[in-house]
């Protein structure tokens, strides 16, 4: 029997950072790596491709640095409800 990958859906997945990482919150993972019981996630921004960076996939799974799929910014639902 062959043995459970770690993060199947990884590939593909988008994510909204808490904290901007170089400027931007949204990103894409675009590749994954498998370095010993470790998987890296190679993300990219949604609005520049020059942007990328490697993170180890367990990471994702705090939701004090990462929320699962493009979230609205609680800056731009305020100023929608101003509007």
């Amino acid at each position: 029997m062959p043995k459970k990958q770690k993060f199947p859906y990884l590939l593909g997945s988008k994510w909204t950072a808490q904290q901007k990482v170089d400027g931007w919150r949204h990103f894409q993972v675009v590749n994954r790596k498998n370095q010993g019981n470790w998987v890296y996630a190679e993300m990219v921004a949604a609005c520049d491709p020059k942007v990328r960076f490697w993170l180890n996939a367990k990471l994702l799974q705090d939701n004090s640095q990462w929320q699962a799929g493009w979230q609205p910014l609680k800056e731009i639902a305020q100023l929608e409800d101003l509007a």
